[in-house]
This record gives structure tokens, sequence and C-alpha cells, in this order.
């Protein structure tokens, strides 16, 4: 029933696929436009909180959501087998492996419920991205905490070595948020290799944009137990508009829409639009990638001159120890409108930043010294 219900919302409507999608390959992006019209506002909060992009979205998608608007009363079903096949096309990969999400977030709640459908317990690195495991805890799974290397990498061999057999969940996040560490693609590759076959291994790539490395994507089929999350809201600059999707073999896709009450719908028609707009404009990715290390170079650079030891990162946040900083760094930021996070390690008061616009980086640099 509920496979025949997603086939229906796949087909229906095919004849107005494209639509609202006119003109996007030539329309242009330079970068003047992102920069300058996000770059931080005097008065205004300066926001390094949430690893969140601060020149996007991209003119495309910006351009999506306004042409668009008034298709706003209409579901538009196809449109999200639009994005699917623009998914795929990208990626190399078949259709049958995305399943769409409201945001990477929705695809890990999707893996948690699907891994405490059995009791027993998950295997997570601390410190982590794990505030969407609230959801494992509250069905009742065991959580198992798995201490980072001491160079703040995800300790691969600590991980497998924590699992047991009433692991039911594995979850790596690479790069790793908040230590902004990537592990090396074929150590991760044996990891999943060795993982039982039974047990969800869940790989989190939501700031692998950011880096040169390989996604594992196209590792779908031969691993049948691994999902890859993925997201449109950091380098695409779409955080707001909540979209994300999961890469997976066939059956695993199968098993996690069945836990979707709307399969490939829970995400608007403009977001999806914009997303699939996103996915034209390769010249804003690139340029927020270069924009980014230039930032991130710029920071750390200056963190360090501040006495603070600063792990090196491959991600669009930097991880860094206030263990010799001498000055009340929280109350620095809020005496200066700047909105940062909170300490993730106790001992050596490890916290991390998300790397701004370079004026937004020079603003925090200034009011911590």
């Amino acid at each position: 029933m509920q496979t025949n219900r997603r086939l229906w919302l796949k087909y229906a409507g095919l004849g107005m696929a494209g639509i609202g999608l006119t003109g996007f390959r030539s329309y242009v992006s330079p970068v003047e436009d992102y920069v300058s019209k996000n770059t931080g506002v005097a008065g205004q909060p300066v926001i390094l909180r949430s690893n969140e992009n601060p020149y996007g979205p991209s003119p495309l998608a910006r351009k999506a959501f306004a042409d668009n608007a008034s298709m706003s009363n209409r579901y538009h079903w196809s449109i999200a087998s639009q994005l699917v096949a623009e998914i795929a096309a990208k990626s190399h990969i078949a259709e049958e492996n995305i399943l769409l999400g409201a945001g990477s977030t929705e695809i890990l709640d999707l893996s948690a419920k699907l891994a405490a459908v059995s009791k027993g317990n998950y295997v997570i690195a601390d410190p982590t991205y794990d505030y969407w495991t609230v959801t494992l805890d509250h069905l009742g799974m065991q959580k198992i905490k798995v201490p980072l290397a001491d160079d703040k990498r995800v300790d691969l061999q600590a991980m497998l070595s924590a699992i047991n057999g009433d692991t039911k969940l594995v979850y790596i996040c690479n790069p790793n948020n908040p230590t902004g560490t990537t592990c090396e693609r074929d150590a991760l590759v044996e990891c999943i290799s060795a993982t039982p076959r039974n047990t969800i291994i869940l790989i989190d790539e939501a700031y692998l944009d950011f880096t040169k490395q390989q996604s594992l994507c196209s590792l779908v089929n031969d691993f049948p137990n691994m999902v890859v999350a993925k997201t449109f809201s950091k380098i695409y600059g779409l955080a707001g508009a909540r979209i994300g999707y999961a890469i997976a073999g066939k059956a695993m896709i199968g098993k996690l829409a069945n836990l979707q009450s709307n399969t490939n719908n829970s995400v608007s028609v403009l977001s999806k639009l914009a997303a699939i707009a996103s996915l034209k404009d390769d010249r804003f990715v690139s340029d927020c990638r270069s924009l980014n290390e230039s930032a991130r170079k710029y920071t750390i650079t200056a963190l360090e001159k501040s006495g603070c030891t600063c792990i090196p990162s491959d991600t669009n946040f930097i991880y860094f120890s206030l263990s010799a900083y001498k000055k009340d760094y929280f109350g620095q930021l809020e005496n200066n409108r700047i909105q940062g996070t909170r300490i993730y390690e106790d001992q050596g008061k490890w916290t991390r930043i998300t790397v701004g616009t370079m004026e937004e980086m020079k603003m925090f640099i200034k009011a911590i010294q």
C-alpha cells in the first residue's frame, strides 16, 4: 500500500516537470553580489554559532524562491522526482538510492527510528554532532560514547572495538562537528567493511563539500547497512530552507521511506526548487569554498597569536582551546554582539567558532583581543 502511494506521488503530474526553472543555467552568480549583500551589518549581531554559510543562498536559489512563490498553493509532487533525478545525475548514482528529507536532520531521525525498532545500543564519538540522538535516547537505546583520538579525530578503531552484539547503529560525522577533522577515506572504508552487516552505519557528510575528499555515496551498493546523510544547509546556504537527503542501497532506502509519512515530500516546493537551482551553481560553491578557506586561515593565525591552540580544520568552523586565554572569552563575545557557541570539552576548554565572512572574522578577532 505504501509502495503504491510512493509510486503515485512520484509520477503524479509529470507534465509539470521543469516548472519554474527556465533560465537557471544562464543566470549569473557574481561573487560581488553575495559578498557585498551578506557581510555583517552595523548594529546587527554577528552570528558565528551554527556553521551556516554567510554568503548564501546562491543567487540562483534566491531567484528560484522569488520567481516561484506563487506555486506554493499546490503540492507539485513531481518536483521531488525532478530533484531526486538532479541529485542522482550529480552524484552518479541511481534515483532509487536517494531519499529526500527536511534537512539531513530528518535523515538522521529516520535512521535512529529504524535502528531503535530492535532495542540495543548505538556507538558515537565524543564530542560530535549529537543533538539528533535525543530520538534514540527517548526510544530506549543505550549510548556508547567513544573519546576522540589525541589529534581530535574520530578514533575509528576505538569505535569498532565499542561495537557489541547489541549495537544497532554506529554514527560517524565526517568531517566531524565540532572538531573540523576528517577521517582518511581508506580508513573509513575499512571501518565500514568491518562493521557487522546487521548494524546500521550512518555517515554524516554535512561538511564534506568543504574538503577535496570523495563522498562515500558511490559505495552504497557495496555496503547495504550504510546510510550517507547529505544536506543543502552548509555550503549551499539553505539551512533555513530545511532540505537534505539520504543516499543508501535500495533496500535501506525502502526501510527509511517506510518510516516517512509522505515519502520525499516533507520539504516545501520552494525549497526543492532552490535545491535544484543550487546544484547548477558550481561557481557559487567554488567561490564559497575559496572565501571560507581564506577567512579560516586568517582566523586560525590570529587565534594562535592570541594564545589559543587550534585544531586544523577542513570545514567552515574552527575548534580551539581557551585554556591559555586570559580574558573572559564569552563575555567579550557578548559585549561585542557576537554569537558563538559553548565549551565542548571541559579539559582544555575547547570551543568552536563558525567561519563567517572575512569582515566578520576580523570583528571576532578584534572582540577577543
